[in-house]
C-alpha cells in the first residue's frame, strides 16, 4: 500500500531578508563503505515539506521509496514555498527542507538559534523556465537584459512593443511565484541583480499550477517556474529560448543544456535539508541514500534533470562522511 501523502500548506512569511547565498559545508573525504538498509525493516514517519518546485521530486522519491521495499514509512510532502519550508524547518517542525534555492545567512541563524543542526544534499537540477502562452510567436529568444527590462522594480513595460522593436503591441500579462517562493528568490538574483527585487504588479502564486492556467490564458501572458511544469504543460505553454550572456547564442531549458551549463543564467541545483536529529533516525537516512542512489530515475520520473556525475560523486561522499559520523 502506498504511504506517501502529498499536501498544501499555506505559506508562511519570511520576515528577515538577508543576501543570498549558499551557507558552506565542509564535506571531508570518507573512506566508509556504502551504507546498506534493509527497507521491509524500516518503519516510522517523515516529514517535510518547502518548494514547489521541489516537491513534486521528493513526491516521486517518496512513492519508489515505498514499491522498493520502505511501505511502512510514511512519508508527507508539504508545499508552502522555500522560505516557508525553511522557517518550519529552523523551528523543529518537520525533518527535511526542499529547497529550490541554498538556505539564507537569516535561515541559517534562525536554525542556530533553535538549536537545529541541519544536513544539506544537492539531488537534482532545474532549467527555470520562462514560458509564454502558445499564439506568441514572436518572443523564440529573450536575453537577460529584456527580461530585467520587464521584471526590475518599477519597470513600465506594459506591452510586447516595449520590450523590443518589432514586437506587436500586445498587453504583457505576467505571472510569477510568490515572494516565499525559492524560485523567486534565484530568478530575481540572477536577472535583476538583486535576490527579491521585482516589480510587484504581477499575479503570483505559490502554486505553479496557477500561474500555468494564466500564462496559457492569456495571448499576451509571461511567467517563469521550474522546468518539470513547463514539460507538464507544453501542449499549452512555449518556453521561450535565453540568450546565453557569454556565447550569445539562444538556448532552450532542457537536461542536455543544465548539464553543460549552458543554459545561463537559469540553470540551478536543486536541494534537500535534512535535520541533524532527524537524520539521526535509519528511515532518513535510508530516504536520503535512496534519493542518491535512485536519482537519475527520480529525476527523470519527476520531469528534472539529473545530477552530472561529478555531483553525484559529491553528495555520496557527503551522505556517506555524515552517517559514518553519526549525524
Amino acid at each position: 500500500m502506498k504511504r506517501v501523502l502529498v499536501r498544501r500548506s499555506t505559506a508562511v512569511a519570511v520576515g528577515l531578508v538577508a543576501c543570498f547565498g549558499l551557507v558552506s559545508i565542509a564535506v571531508a573525504a570518507s573512506t566508509a563503505k556504502n551504507p546498506t538498509f534493509q527497507l521491509k525493516a524500516l518503519s516510522g514517519s517523515i516529514t517535510s515539506d518547502g518548494s514547489s518546485t521541489v516537491g513534486p521530486y521528493t513526491t516521486a522519491a517518496a512513492e519508489l521509496f515505498a514499491r522498493a521495499g520502505a511501505s511502512k514509512v510514511r512519508i508527507t510532502v508539504g508545499i508552502s514555498g522555500t522560505g516557508g519550508g525553511f522557517e518550519r524547518f529552523c523551528r523543529g517542525e518537520i525533518d527535511l527542507s526542499n529547497a529550490s534555492r541554498p538556505m539564507k545567512i537569516s535561515e541559517a541563524e534562525l536554525c542556530r538559534d533553535n538549536g537545529v543542526a541541519w544536513k544539506a544534499f544537492t539531488v537534482a537540477n532545474d532549467a527555470l523556465s520562462v514560458v509564454v502562452n502558445r499564439q506568441n510567436t514572436w518572443a523564440a529568444c529573450l536575453s537577460v537584459d529584456e527580461l530585467k527590462r520587464i521584471w526590475e522594480p518599477g519597470s513600465k513595460v506594459d506591452s510586447w512593443s516595449d520590450v523590443r522593436a518589432g514586437f506587436p503591441d500586445v498587453s504583457l500579462k505576467l505571472f510569477g511565484p510568490g515572494t516565499d517562493s525559492g524560485t523567486f528568490d534565484y530568478f530575481t538574483e540572477v536577472i535583476n541583480g538583486k535576490s527579491r527585487a521585482s516589480r510587484s504588479d504581477y499575479q503570483a502564486s505559490e502554486d505553479d499550477n496557477v500561474l500555468v492556467q494564466g500564462v496559457a490564458g492569456e495571448r499576451g501572458g509571461l511567467g517563469y517556474f521550474g522546468f518539470s511544469y513547463y514539460e507538464e504543460n507544453q501542449d499549452r505553454l512555449r518556453a521561450v529560448q535565453i540568450r546565453n550572456p557569454k556565447s550569445g547564442r539562444c538556448v532552450s531549458p532542457g537536461i542536455k543544456t543544465v548539464q553543460d551549463t549552458s543554459y545561463k543564467p537559469l540553470g540551478r541545483p536543486l536541494f534537500v535539508y535534512a535535520k541533524g536529529s532527524s537524520f539521526a533516525r535509519r528511515e532518513v537516512q535510508a530516504f536520503v541514500d535512496f534519493i542518491l542512489d535512485r536519482e537519475t530515475r527520480i529525476a527523470r520520473r519527476a520531469r528534472f534533470v539529473p545530477l552530472t556525475k561529478k555531483q553525484l560523486r559529491t553528495q555520496r561522499t557527503r551522505l556517506h562522511h555524515a552517517i559514518a559520523n553519526g549525524r
